[in-house]
């Protein structure tokens, strides 16, 4: 079956860290770039962080630039999100995705979402 898995989701107190992980199963991931969104309730989709399929070049929404990382591990099939400094209202579900390019809007492929709870 072809799909992304993300993990890593949790209750954390705010000013903690969390390492989200997306994993694809049945496919191989270097050939996609890998885009992480988040949902919180009653919000819409916001687009957090890309990396190229190379992973030279990665993207960052304004509101957690300087504090969240996005990596990657070809050989492991897997891209990471690192967040750190995290704040109530980074709380939400947490998504993975991928696309040919940062730029495609289009997602061949998503992952069912990991939640992260920010709360003291």
């Amino acid at each position: 079956q072809l799909q992304l898995v993300e993990s890593g989701g949790g209750l954390v107190q705010p000013g903690g860290s969390l390492k989200l992980s997306c994993a694809a199963s049945g496919f191989t991931l270097n050939y996609y770039a890998i885009s992480w969104f988040r949902q919180a309730p009653g919000k819409e989709r916001e687009g957090v962080s890309c990396i190229s399929r190379g992973g030279r070049t990665t993207n960052y929404a304004d509101s957690v630039k300087g504090r969240f990382t996005v990596s990657r591990h070809n050989a492991g099939n897997t891209v990471y999100l690192q967040m750190n400094s995290l704040k109530p209202e980074d709380t939400a579900i947490y998504y993975c995705a991928a696309s040919s390019h940062c730029s495609k809007r289009e997602y061949d492929y998503w992952g069912q979402g990991t939640q992260v709870t920010v709360s003291s």
